[in-house]
């Protein structure tokens, strides 16, 4: 079984709640599931879970590189200088990143609302832009974008190799055909 969630912001990528943030288990009633890969509490969209621990391990194994496609709402304008270090790599405390594939892209239509909402500043513009990348470090979009001057909003993850997240609702899941 594999399943397709799209988790809020607040909520872990673990069944259990910690602290401030929620568990899966207040979205995911459904034993022997597990996740595959991570996403922050503090970001959006596309989790998978699943039964198949062969499969779990093709997701979430940084060794398969399985590409990873965000929508990341940045604090300024997304410029050409900053889309094409995107797509060289840049260099993080840990090491520099694998080049990304990136590009600046209109606010996305029909979004759900974040829930707190990000923080806005009148005299900051916002824009938007889509990374891929096929590396997992820790908060590495985030990182990155920072990295080219461009602080993250808000990061919404829309796919993970071939399952993308769609028009799934926020906070819900549905079980994937293969």
């Amino acid at each position: 079984m594999l399943i397709r969630f799209n988790k809020p912001y607040g909520v872990l990528s673990q069944f259990t709640p910690e602290g401030r943030w929620r568990g899966l288990k207040d979205h995911i009633d459904l034993p022997g599931v597990y996740v595959a890969g991570r996403l922050d509490a503090d970001s959006e969209g596309l989790l998978l879970l699943t039964d198949d621990g062969a499969l779990q391990a093709r997701i979430a194994d940084p060794r398969f590189k399985m590409e990873k496609t965000y929508l990341v709402q940045v604090e300024g304008m997304v410029s050409e200088a900053a889309l094409s270090d995107l797509a060289r790599g840049v260099r993080l405390n840990d090491g520099p990143t694998l080049p990304a594939r990136a590009r600046a892209v209109a606010a996305p239509t029909g979004l759900w609302p974040r829930h707190p909402p990000i923080r806005e500043r009148q005299s900051i513009p916002t824009s938007w832009l889509e990374l891929s990348i096929r590396e997992g470090r820790n908060r590495q979009v985030r990182r990155m974008t920072a990295a080219v001057g461009l602080p993250t909003l808000r990061l919404i993850r829309t796919a993970i190799g071939p399952y993308h997240l769609q028009d799934l609702p926020s906070g819900t899941w549905q079980e994937v055909r293969r």
